[in-house]
């Protein structure tokens, strides 16, 4: 599994990928910090941070889309699905490195908060329950496009069904309160992710939000064995 997170994660930065996402990720981020910090002269970190949430949506799939897919249009994942690295040594492997190029970048937006306690004020114990909410919401975007990636044959195919999930999962958001059935209502809820994220962003530990986003991105990890499991029994056709 080393082997495999450590190739994947030279792969980011041996290709314009990890800089393409690192810097529109940082460029964007910066935009919303200058509009939600400094144009309204504002400490208010924590709504910075669940504005900056909806970046996984747009910027997930650029670190996804290759990892599974492109092996199996270049026909290489041959090679992993006979390989004697386990299949969940190579799920976990090259979603590790998504995740460590993920962190890499939120751990450059440091730069924000540190600017906000040099001006202004900033209480770390909230930050640290934001910032971790932000996190657990990227990892568990990151193992479901990952998914999609295995299912794709190509990665154009990949990155746009990847968005396409990820839009979906905001419009559940976008749309609970407009549905008046009440269970589907609860149930749209329980499945979105923005929802959970909401205590972290009252600078509110919630355990069980903590355990949905974990349960959520180690089901798509399961998920995505078994398919490259069905794929190696049936010869790589599936």
């Amino acid at each position: 599994m080393f082997a495999i997170w450590r190739r994947e994660l030279q792969s980011y930065f041996y290709t314009p990928v990890g800089y393409v996402f690192m810097g529109v990720f940082l460029a964007l981020s910066s935009v919303m910090f200058y509009l939600q910090i400094m144009a309204q002269r504002s400490s208010d970190l924590l709504t910075f941070i669940g504005q900056m949430s909806y970046l996984w949506m747009l910027l997930s799939p650029v670190l996804t889309m290759r990892l599974l897919a492109e092996e199996r249009q270049k026909r290489t994942d041959q090679l992993l699905l006979t390989s004697p690295v386990s299949l969940l040594g190579v799920v976990l492997g090259k979603y590790l490195a998504a995740v460590t190029v993920m962190a890499a970048a939120t751990l450059l937006t440091g730069m924000f908060v540190l600017i906000v306690a040099i001006y202004g004020q900033a209480y770390p114990g909230e930050l640290m329950v934001g910032y971790l909410g932000f996190l657990l919401q990227g990892c568990a975007f990151a193992a479901m496009d990952l998914l999609i990636s295995g299912l794709s044959r190509n990665q154009v195919t990949a990155a746009v069904m990847a968005f396409g999930a990820n839009f979906a999962l905001w419009m559940l958001d976008m749309l609970e309160s407009s549905v008046s059935i009440a269970w589907i209502a609860r149930l749209m809820s329980f499945f979105s992710l923005y929802s959970r994220n909401e205590p972290f962003l009252m600078g509110q530990l919630s355990f069980a939000s903590i355990v949905y986003d974990l349960s959520f991105a180690a089901g798509c990890l399961a998920l995505t064995v078994h398919v490259l499991d069905s794929r190696r029994y049936n010869g790589g056709a599936a």
